[in-house]
C-alpha cells in the first residue's frame, strides 16, 4: 500500500475563481476562445483581420479557430487542477 502525501490527502475544493492564478488562467481562456472564434468567423466569410489585415479563408480560420481553442482548453485544465503553491 502506498501512503497518501499531504498533496494528495487534503484535497480542497477551491473554485475556479479563488486564487490569483485561477483566474489569470480563466482570463487567458476566455480570451483565447474569443480569438478563436473571431478568426473562424473572418474565415468563414472571406474577411481579412481588422488590425493585422491579413487575409483569411475557411481552411486559415478552421485552423485559427481550433488553435484558440486548444489554448482555451489547457488553460482552463490548468485554471481548475492546478495547486497554488509548489512549497505546500
Amino acid at each position: 500500500m502506498v501512503p497518501m502525501t499531504s498533496s494528495t490527502a487534503n484535497t480542497s475544493d477551491r473554485g475556479l475563481f479563488d486564487t490569483r492564478f485561477s483566474i489569470g488562467a480563466a482570463a487567458v481562456a476566455a480570451i483565447a476562445t474569443l480569438l478563436g472564434v473571431v478568426f473562424g468567423w473572418t474565415g468563414y466569410n472571406d474577411g481579412a483581420l481588422p488590425v493585422i489585415g491579413l487575409d483569411l479563408n475557411i481552411l486559415t480560420g478552421v485552423i485559427g479557430l481550433l488553435f484558440g481553442l486548444g489554448i482555451a482548453l489547457v488553460a482552463v485544465v490548468a485554471a481548475i487542477y492546478m495547486e497554488p503553491g509548489l512549497d505546500q
